[in-house]
């Protein structure tokens, strides 16, 4: 099992249990206001403790998420469930990222075919939709 600590940085904890890829893109989602705890925006170096409810934005996807145990190392996808519990309201999934197909899929009249990153995409939304309702 992975080396469990007292203390460690929120943005540490993020990337450690895989809620971000790096940990510069969780140092900047802290920043950004993306990160909440009990409604508070969080700076990147505050401290994560147990049991707390996590609120955060992405671009695609909103989660919520209970501190379960402290980490500093990265950890296995199969591994993540003993730190973190997933609190994210089912009809919160798909959300985002029905939002975000509309606005690439909704073309104005005339702007042409989609070019090959919008049309990638596009298909990768698709793919997102197709697994989260289970097709």
């Amino acid at each position: 099992m992975a080396d469990v600590v007292e203390r460690v940085r929120i943005d540490r904890w993020l990337w450690a249990v895989r809620l971000f890829k790096t940990r510069t893109q969780a140092v900047h989602a802290c920043k950004s206001g993306h990160v909440r705890i009990e409604d508070e925006r969080v700076k990147p170096s505050r401290s994560a403790q147990v049991g707390e409810v996590i609120h955060i934005e992405k671009e695609t996807s909103s989660h919520i998420v209970r501190v379960k145990a402290l980490l500093e190392k990265r950890v296995g996808a199969k591994l993540v469930s003993d730190f973190l519990e997933d609190l994210t309201p089912p009809e919160l999934i798909g959300q985002k990222t029905q939002t975000l197909a509309q606005a690439l899929l909704k073309r104005d009249r005339g702007t042409g075919r989609p070019t090959k990153k919008e049309r990638r995409d596009i298909d990768s939304l698709l793919e997102e939709s197709e697994v989260s309702s289970g097709n």
